[in-house]
């Protein structure tokens, strides 16, 4: 499910933003290669007990748990309300991005690539 579903996300990205993922030691990514295989994009591993690795994933976490507690079962609600959710922290500005939201930013490497 979880392959399926990154496949169809990074398919909607733009080339320059699809070099690599990397991701913990979870069961979710044991397809890892078959999506490297679909999609061109190759997987990294954290090591394990290591969050300050993926330091950007770990404050996603933290800002996620604001909309969801953990342990919440995510398929209760709507792919709408999930995208809502999505676009609202992708449009939340970050200090870590000198206040710019990651959508700014994205958009602007975007930019940068087609001049």
């Amino acid at each position: 499910t979880v392959r399926k579903a990154f496949e169809k996300e990074f398919k909607k990205l733009p080339k320059l933003m699809k070099k690599s993922l990397t991701y913990d030691n979870g069961t979710e990514m044991a397809q890892h290669k078959l999506f490297t295989k679909n999609t061109k994009v190759q997987v990294y591993f954290t090591h394990p007990y290591s969050p300050w690795e993926r330091p950007t994933n770990e404050n996603t976490n933290g800002l996620l748990r604001d909309y969801f507690p953990k342990g919440t079962d995510l398929s209760i609600y709507s792919e709408k309300h999930l995208k809502k959710v999505q676009r609202e922290l992708n449009e939340r500005p970050r200090k870590v991005l000198d206040g710019y939201s990651p959508a700014q930013v994205f958009n602007q490497m975007i930019i940068k690539q087609i001049k």
